[in-house]
């Protein structure tokens, strides 16, 4: 037996040890600044010899690897260290957007340039979005024109879908709310948006990243309210914005509420004890009492599981409604909270096909339970209903009107001769 061990096989011929910085180009954007800021210098302030420059730049130079130098230098004229401050050892140029004219004309030519040279190169699109989170986080670094350039730039590329809302996120940055600057830097940024397109805009832009609730968080806790949020913004001349937010944090405040007050319904709380909790909440949140009786119908009516059976569901509603009629007559005492209630029933009924039948009963019930009233019902018949479902339920309660207003006559009879 070979107690030998088989010999393995070698590969021959020579071999190169490398190491991996080797291997890879270091990365030294000192030639790629000077190339940048040589050719700045040539162009001046003409925007459109500039963005020609950029343009045929990108076929000789590596915009891919040094893309964040290439936006420090456009923005602020050379790299910027952390912080915001400029690297003393890199060149630099004086014609770059921090330099320029503080006016809106002059940031939208920029805006162009930046625009044209993303067209141009869609690879720097992600680096350009960055650029911008990180110009927003070093705003302390800067000086208080350079930020106003920056935010009407911002305002002009968020109104033309150039960058993402995201970018916002940077003002929330602690050290930025609490100086004050965020809300300061927005204020400017807004104005730009708003003047470039309008605020809607603002709105659809902000609700789809999510920020629409978040606007408030521009100021510290102590300072994150609804009355100081509309000070700010309405002095600074932005009282579509103050209005947005107010009318945003209403809705959430809305939200919570019917979530809270469903929750208290399933879980069986006493009506009295519900009434209480939401008329405090009413005039916590300022909420009219035309609002509050929508919240209550929508909660009222989601908080059951309805029978899926027409001739069914008007019989469990009746069942149901009655049960919660107290509720309903807390927060009807105006005649135009009557005519919401009504007006609610009537798109619900229209909405979920199988209550059509059930409108009439309904109304019915409410009306025996004191929380609608004739008057409402007849101005509802006669002028205030609403085109969804308009024939199907006028027709159902034509008999009913007919017999409110016989009545309403019999009374008047009955006065007169008593007189």
């Amino acid at each position: 037996m070979n107690n030998q061990k088989q010999q393995k096989p070698t590969l021959t011929g020579q071999r190169f040890k490398t190491r991996k910085r080797d291997e890879k180009e270091r990365f030294d954007p000192t030639q790629f600044q000077e190339s940048i800021v040589q050719g700045l210098n040539q162009t001046g302030t003409d925007l459109e010899a500039v963005a020609k420059f950029l343009d045929a730049s990108g076929a000789k130079l590596d915009y891919r690897r040094y893309a964040e130098t290439l936006f420090d230098i456009l923005v602020a004229g050379g790299m910027l260290a952390p912080g915001g401050t400029l690297s003393d050892d890199m060149t630099r140029t004086e014609f770059c957007l921090f330099t320029a004219q503080e006016d809106l004309e002059t940031m939208q030519a920029y805006a162009q340039v930046f625009n044209k040279l993303i067209r141009r190169y869609k690879y720097l699109e992600k680096g350009f979005q960055e650029e911008i989170k990180k110009l927003l986080l070093f705003l302390k670094g800067f000086t208080e024109s350079e930020r106003n350039k920056l935010a009407m730039l911002v305002g002009i590329l968020l109104a033309n879908g150039n960058i993402s809302a995201h970018i916002l996120i940077s003002l929330y940055n602690e050290n930025l709310v609490k100086e004050g600057v965020s809300a300061a830097f927005a204020v400017k940024l807004f104005k730009s948006w708003i003047n470039e397109k309008d605020i809607n805009s603002v709105a659809g832009s902000l609700r789809k990243v999510g920020m629409d609730n978040r606007l408030m968080e521009l100021f510290p806790a102590n300072k994150r309210n609804c009355e100081h949020f509309s000070k700010y913004f309405t002095d600074a001349g932005l009282k579509e914005l103050s209005d947005f937010a107010r009318n945003q944090q209403s809705i959430g405040a809305r939200k919570e509420l019917q979530k809270e007050l469903q929750e208290l319904m399933s879980r069986g709380d006493p009506l009295k004890d519900i009434i209480v909790y939401v008329k405090e909440e009413m005039k916590k949140t300022n909420i009219s009492e035309q609002l509050m009786i929508s919240i209550v119908w929508t909660s009222v009516m989601s908080s059951v599981e309805w029978n899926k059976k027409e001739e069914l569901v008007t019989e469990q509603a009746i069942k149901h409604l009655k049960q919660y009629s107290p509720l309903l007559n807390a927060f009807t005492s105006q005649g135009l909270s009557e005519l919401t209630l009504l007006l609610k029933i009537q798109e619900y009924c229209y909405d979920n096909i199988h209550f059509m039948k059930a409108f009439q009963k309904i109304v019915v019930l409410l009306y025996k339970a004191d929380v609608l009233s004739e008057e409402a019902i007849l101005k509802w018949y006669t002028e205030s209903h609403v085109a969804k479902g308009k024939s199907v339920f006028l027709e159902q309660m034509k008999k009913f009107v007919e017999w409110l207003k016989n009545a309403e006559e019999e009374s008047e009879s009955e006065e007169e001769d008593a007189d």
